[in-house]
């Protein structure tokens, strides 16, 4: 891997972990940060399709209103695949729904970024949260 890649990945890294301490701290400005105006998100509950960044704001909304306090939200596993200017990056991921007497009830969920380099600096153009089909 050449140094670029590896500074590439590394900079991709960086900006989804700290896409996902903002989650933890519910710092919506933050975590709007580094996302491209006509992003594309898919995610667990509906609407089925989110676009633009104002939509993006609403479905963090949503989630904290859903959400434990304070908030869940871990990387168990991520990996970043990186060109000259697209990368994308696929997790594993936890958050928790508030249970009876205030504990958590896990949830495991799978992540996929989309990000294009604009400008010199990577910019998320598609977020896709998904969950295990249950029978």
């Amino acid at each position: 891997m050449s140094d670029h890649a590896t500074t590439d990945e590394e900079a991709v890294r960086g900006l989804i972990e700290a896409w996902a301490e903002a989650v933890r701290r519910k710092d919506v400005e933050a975590i709007l940060q580094h996302h491209a105006a006509d992003l594309v998100m898919f995610d667990v509950p509906p609407p089925f399709q989110i676009r633009g960044l104002a939509d993006y704001r609403k479905s963090w909304e949503l989630f904290f209103s859903w959400s434990a306090d304070p908030v869940p939200y871990e990387i168990h596993s991520l990996s970043i695949t990186s060109g000259a200017d697209v990368a994308f990056a696929v997790a594993t991921m936890g958050c928790a729904e508030p249970g009876p007497d205030n504990e958590h009830k896990p949830l495991d969920f799978r992540l996929t970024i989309g990000l294009r380099k604009i400008e010199g600096e990577w910019v998320v153009t598609h977020e896709h949260h998904s969950i295990p089909a249950v029978d």
